[in-house]
């Protein structure tokens, strides 16, 4: 295992959800409505918690040269984040605002963090390395699908409003 790219492997995790988190605590700032608020702040929680435990993570390398176990002994396939997504929230994010444009930021965001995850996940040799990448792999592509699915709802009610259906 070559610790330097273990080490900047896990600084630009941290800093990606560092950056996530803060786009999402601007994103709650602007927004108005109560859902809306609630589905960011929920998406600031997520991204504190991967925040935590990627420090103790590097923590732990740093002092023993390994990923400490706990807490990623399944294959994350049957992780999934609490169900941020309403219709409410979707009825109510600002198709042409701040809100619109940090869930499209976001998207980018997520899926930078999906792919570093799964392809360090497939280049560590430590399992408990290997773990905690599969599972943050999995909690990141759950964030992607309810983000990408509040931009498929963004443009379907831009298209409505804005009569561009061609039938």
């Amino acid at each position: 295992m070559d610790k330097s790219n273990t080490l900047n492997i896990l600084k630009s995790a941290f800093l990606m959800e560092r950056q996530g988190k803060a786009l999402y605590e601007t994103a709650k700032a602007h927004a108005e409505n109560k859902d809306v608020k609630a589905f960011f702040q929920s998406l600031v929680e997520d991204e504190q918690e991967h925040m935590d435990i990627l420090e103790k993570q590097f923590k732990a390398f740093m002092k023993n040269g390994k990923f400490m176990a706990g807490g990623f002994e399944n294959d994350a396939s049957a992780v999934t984040a609490p169900d941020i997504l309403s219709d409410a929230v979707k009825k109510n994010i600002n198709a042409a605002g701040f809100e619109s444009t940090a869930i499209t930021a976001a998207i980018g965001f997520e899926e930078k963090a999906v792919n570093l995850y799964a392809k360090r996940a497939q280049e560590t040799t430590d399992p408990e390395e290997k773990k905690l990448y599969q599972w943050l792999s999995v909690w990141e592509k759950t964030h992607l699908k309810k983000l990408m699915e509040i931009q498929d709802s963004l443009m379907a009610r831009i298209w409505e409003d804005n009569s561009f259906w061609p039938f």
